[in-house]
């Protein structure tokens, strides 16, 4: 027993953190065991420990919950296999060793074919092609063994979905009927140009092991699309030359190529240490039909592969972007709450200001829900024309109404065993209202112009930034669908009401869109982090997330400064308590006095300005916008113009 944890996803990723009896807790504090630097994990968030002989996690009350294997959990035994989730990073549990023997690994050589070698066409091949074989087989016959083997592959290669294991198969099937000492099967990346996947098995003992491979033979097929075959390659006078194959003591070898719809994606490489039983044009035949059988197969085991860790990358990237950020006091509640409605099923209303994160809350409601494997269909009753959203909530049948051609689903009947989120639900209007309250209480609707009931099995979560109250008491919004919407609520509190999560949220987001916009993630300084944090953001989080997202694309400097940052975030002072340091302080007023300096030098002209600062003239006018200097240059321009006034005057005297 091996006790050990695998990190599949986050800062840790693909390294393996060994356990012992010891308890060890993981968190972001740098104090855990295993630290992890994610703003979605609690700084205490879980702990794993060894009890009664075995092993089991604990949630420590962290904000987001601890889940094993999808399920939220406050305490679990582990078993081999179960996978852990902190925020966003995901652990799988190990005791067991992996038995499976390691690929191996493979070194090319480079040599020339020579006249010793047979070189064959798929077309030539005589397995390939049965209405050539209408004679009858002895059951003895090897011929009919080969057909058998044949037959055994095609069933293997539909039943493997692993390219790893699927490949190890195909060699053992192979050693069965052809007297190899070892093979190789060697796979070429996407242009073909370079093998980038190699599996080696040896006869004898079915284990990995270094295979050297000549170089000219696996590239000559690769190129070319032959199958090749060495019968003595120790009289071959190029062969025997290559130093890897007579230290190996290869008497005999085959390499046919892997083709895919006529491109080659690799190649089977085999050979023999036999004097007496060498590889021979029959064993080239039959290893050809096998890579016939199996390219395909192969091919599509590796894209499976290729498409399941995309998946898993984008499945992480995505949870990173869509998660909650902030640790004040204020997001503590919002996340006790979440830890509680999400494994519930029962309607949610999420209220609160425009930007304030509602969506987020719905999809973590989803993520850590039973559901989570289901859809989550979002529908802004808000943007949808009134028209429209009839048939986009409930769908439609054919010839319902003008243009209706066919019969189309809507978003609820597609959200089946998911989560269906309503945002900006106080823009429904009454007539949908009516339809949206039978949903909510028998959980089936019709279709336009249907008269089939439809049931769905549906969890509802509604959003709204305006007071859904006050609009009953007005009679504008329907009280049973409010009191049927607001089983559970959940108030999202402005970013003005937790300013103490700006400095993390901007962290965030610089983090973010650095890595989308391709530019170099920059710190802030002091005066701009208090500019953001003394600022009302009428806009919430999604106002900071684009003034960060603008602050990286038009900035110059190596931090973030006040001048990137959006006009009217420089409009208010800065906070008492969080005012810039002195050496910020110096370099706004030196650049202060460079540019009124430039200004005076240019007799007022900008343009000249600019261009003796060695900056564009849109950024110079940013700049004086910024630094406050319009009053500070129009006494300037007055001095200049008084100048100017007084020479003329001299000269007329």
């Amino acid at each position: 027993m091996r006790p050990r944890l695998a990190v599949l996803s986050g800062p840790l990723k693909d390294s393996t953190i060994p356990l012992s009896e010891a308890a060890v807790t993981i968190g972001r504090e740098a104090s855990n065991g295993i630290a992890v630097s994610d703003p979605s994990v609690s700084r205490k968030h879980c702990q794993v420990d060894w009890q009664d002989g075995r092993f089991r996690v604990r949630d420590l009350e962290s904000r987001n919950g601890t889940l094993v294997n999808g399920t939220a959990v406050e305490e679990h035994w582990l078993q081999h296999g179960d996978e852990i989730a902190a925020g966003d990073s995901s652990f799988l549990f190990l005791l067991e060793d992996d038995s499976a023997p390691a690929p191996g690994s493979v070194e090319f050589e480079d040599a020339q074919s020579t006249a010793e070698t047979t070189i064959i066409h798929p077309r030539d091949v005589l397995y390939l092609h049965p209405e050539r074989m209408l004679l009858e087989l002895p059951a003895t016959s090897r011929l009919a063994r080969n057909l058998n083997a044949l037959l055994k592959i095609s069933r293997i290669v539909h039943a493997i979905r692993d390219v790893n294991e699927l490949q190890g198969k195909l060699l053992e099937s192979i050693f069965e009927v052809v007297p190899a000492s070892r093979g190789a099967i060697l796979l070429a990346d996407k242009d073909g140009q370079q093998f980038n996947s190699t599996f080696v098995r040896a006869r004898k003992t079915g284990a990995a092991q270094a295979l050297k491979v000549s170089r000219t033979v696996a590239r000559q097929v690769l190129e070319q699309g032959i199958a090749i075959l060495g019968t003595d390659v120790a009289r071959s006078e190029e062969l025997r030359q290559v130093e890897s194959l007579a230290a190996s003591q290869v008497r005999s070898l085959v390499c046919v190529p892997l083709t895919v719809f006529q491109r080659v994606i690799g190649c089977i490489y085999l050979d023999s240490e036999s004097v007496d039983d060498r590889l021979q044009e029959e064993h080239l035949q039959m290893v050809t039909a096998i890579a016939g059988i199996s390219a395909v197969a192969l091919e599509n085991a590796r894209r499976l592969r290729w498409l399941e860790e995309e998946n898993q990358r984008l499945t992480v990237e995505i949870s990173q972007d869509r998660s909650l950020v902030g640790e004040g006091a204020r997001m503590k509640e919002i996340y006790q709450l979440l830890k509680r409605a999400a494994p519930a099923e029962s309607t949610v209303l999420i209220e609160g200001e425009s930007g304030t994160g509602k969506e987020l809350v719905a999809r973590a409601l989803h993520r850590n829900s039973a559901r989570a494997g289901k859809p989550f269909v979002a529908i802004n009753c808000a943007a949808i024309p009134e028209t429209l959203l009839e048939t986009e909530l409930f769908g439609h049948e054919r010839g319902a109404f003008t243009g209706a051609g066919s019969q189309r689903k809507g978003r609820l009947e597609i959200a089946d065993g998911g989560v269906v989120f309503l945002d900006e639900i106080g823009e429904l209007v009454p007539a949908l209202q009516v339809k949206l309250l039978r949903v909510l209480q028998e959980r089936e609707f019709e279709r336009v112009g249907g008269h089939h009931v439809i049931k769905v099995d549906i969890r509802v979560i509604a959003a709204t930034n305006c007071d859904l109250e006050q609009a009953v008491r007005e009679g504008a919004f329907r009280h049973d669908l409010y009191y049927r919407l607001a089983v559970l609520r959940i108030k999202m509190p402005a970013l003005r009401d937790h300013r103490e999560d700006i400095p993390m949220l901007v962290r965030h987001f610089v983090r973010k869109h650095a890595k989308r916009c391709k530019v170099k993630p920059r710190p802030t300084s002091p005066e701009a982090l208090a500019r953001l944090v003394n600022y009302d953001w009428p806009g919430n989080v999604r106002e900071l997330e684009n003034a960060i997202e603008r602050a990286l694309v038009l900035g110059s400097s190596e931090m973030i400064l006040p001048e990137d940052l959006p006009e009217s975030l420089l409009e208010r002072p800065s906070l008492p308590e969080m005012m810039e340091a002195k050496y910020h302080v110096a370099v706004k007023e030196l650049k202060k006095q460079l540019i009124l300096d430039a200004v005076e030098q240019t007799q007022g002209s900008y343009a000249d300005a600019a261009r003796l600062l060695g900056v564009h003239p849109n950024y110079l006018h940013r700049l004086i916008r910024n630094l406050e200097l319009k009053e500070s240059l129009k006494a300037i321009l007055q001095d200049i113009s008084m100048r100017g006034l007084s020479g003329i005057s001299g000269g007329n005297a």
